[in-house]
């Protein structure tokens, strides 16, 4: 008799991806979400052939990105241009049968936070989205990936998607993160390190002891930051804490159903010996609370470090050069203690309840500094903003002179609406530092929600270690 023949062992993305492949190159999809900047135009698109959406239960449309965050705001946005997107997408969703999470929905937020807190991301499964930074639910052991609105309406008219296989790569960071430096230092320690195409075109598994150790939420920010990576998709291996945050969400297996479930998602791991094409490995004790100092997230370094020159940064001269002039930076100068006039907390990044609490523990009984004209807090959604309040959040950040805002993108991006101004100088949790990317040459400096919170505070960026 012959011997079985042993399957090779296999990466956590080759186990979801065999199990989608419908053929070479052609992928099943599970989930698609929208949003209205994006997702309207491949809906109107869609209606426009007389094509259908194969399967309405498994589509979800969300308003997030042009939104207006500021407290009574109607149904509609005072963006400009902002207002045709918000009806297209109410109309089509309508008109399609879709589950839409409107304006004011209670459910209303981030389309990245309201997924996995509705429960609509599940381990095993594939999800797509028109937005860059979908791969933050692959937090979940979930292949999710971004794609434009071309394919968003291929997705929805045959649940499938053309895709070549993508490359491999594996981050394992051994060790523990210490006291004050969080997730977001990781991601932006990891991408300073190898750069903003150190994993690009890949899909890119995080493993090891201090990526076991992080919580949902510090997952999902370091899925999300992938992005900045160059990554395809990132991907961490669900364990019991990703079962225990996701039992009892709205969509997720219940009963029966749930018990199962959670069987074969034990199954969703890398097998010892899986091969990777490319791997990197990285010590979580000597990661530091970062800061960029440049356009990009590559350009960052520990908040205690100072401007690097050219060759120090391993930027060609002009590239360095175009990103200082544009930041009002000289090499050598020290990042702690530059004077700021904005601060942001918010963003798919760093907008959740423990993002929240983290930055309200260190603004309690403080005030922001007289110098930082706006500082805002804007919750990832109105789940996150009503827990919050809930617990007294919102009343320390509105004591020490921060806004506090409804649900949304809000200032992570500049669509033509609200803005900090012109070589404003501001700290942000988001995930992005281009060039007029909170509005037209306002100068960001992106870190953890800790550093955004003592930083404002001090009215400079300030270590948030100095701030107990």
């Amino acid at each position: 008799m012959d011997s079985p023949v042993r399957q090779p062992p296999l990466t956590l993305f080759e186990r979801i991806w065999n199990a989608h492949e419908v053929r070479p190159g052609l992928i099943a999809i599970d989930r698609v979400m929208l949003h209205e900047r994006t997702g309207a135009v491949a809906l109107r698109s869609l209606a426009e052939a007389r094509r259908k959406i194969v399967n309405p239960p498994h589509v979800f449309a969300v308003m997030d990105h042009i939104v207006d965050t500021r407290p009574g705001r109607g149904d509609s946005t005072t963006m400009p241009g902002g207002e045709a997107f918000i009806t297209t997408m109410r109309e089509a969703a309508r008109a399609a049968g879709i589950t839409l999470f409107d304006v004011n929905s209670p459910d209303q937020g981030i389309t990245h936070v309201i997924s996995p807190e509705l429960g609509i991301v599940l381990p095993g499964l594939t999800l797509v989205a028109p937005d860059s930074h979908t791969g933050t639910q692959g937090a979940f052991g979930a292949l999710a990936w971004g794609i434009g609105s071309s394919e968003a309406e291929h997705a929805l008219a045959t649940g499938t998607l053309r895709r070549e296989r993508p490359r491999t790569m594996c981050v394992r960071v051994e060790g523990r993160l210490a006291a004050g430096v969080t997730p977001k230092d990781l991601a932006l320690h990891l991408i300073s390190t190898h750069g903003a195409r150190g994993g690009e075109g890949m899909a890119v598994e995080f493993a090891g002891s201090a990526i076991a150790a992080l919580d949902m939420e510090g997952r999902m920010t370091l899925a999300n930051m992938a992005t900045e990576f160059g990554a395809f998709a990132a991907l961490i291996a669900p364990d019991e804490a990703t079962f225990a945050w996701l039992e009892g969400r709205r969509y997720a297996p219940a009963g029966l159903r749930w018990k199962q479930a959670v069987e074969a998602w034990r199954t969703l791991r890398s097998d010892d010996g899986a091969r990777f094409d490319r791997e990197i490995h990285l010590d979580a004790c000597e990661v530091a609370p970062m800061v960029s100092w440049g356009t990009s997230p590559q350009h960052s370094l520990p908040i205690s470090g100072l401007v690097p020159t050219a060759l120090q940064a391993g930027l060609d001269a002009s590239t360095h050069a175009r990103a200082l002039a544009y930041m009002g930076l000289s090499p050598g100068q020290p990042l702690a203690g530059l004077p700021i006039t904005g601060a942001f907390i918010g963003s798919c990044t760093n907008s959740r309840l423990s993002d929240l609490r983290r930055a309200a523990a260190i603004v309690r009984g403080r005030k922001v500094a007289p110098g930082v004209s706006k500082a805002l807090v804007v919750p990832g959604s109105q789940a996150v903003k009503r827990a919050a309040e809930a617990e007294g959040l919102d009343r320390l950040f509105t004591d020490a002179g921060f806004e506090w805002r409804e649900s949304g993108c809000s200032l992570c991006f500049f669509a033509g609406g609200e803005s900090f101004g012109p070589q404003q100088r501001v700290i942000s949790s988001t995930n992005r530092n281009f060039e007029s990317r909170q509005g037209p040459g306002t100068r960001t400096h992106i870190a953890s929600p800790e550093v955004v919170a003592a930083s404002a505070l001090a009215g400079a960026i300030a270590d948030p270690r100095a701030h107990g």
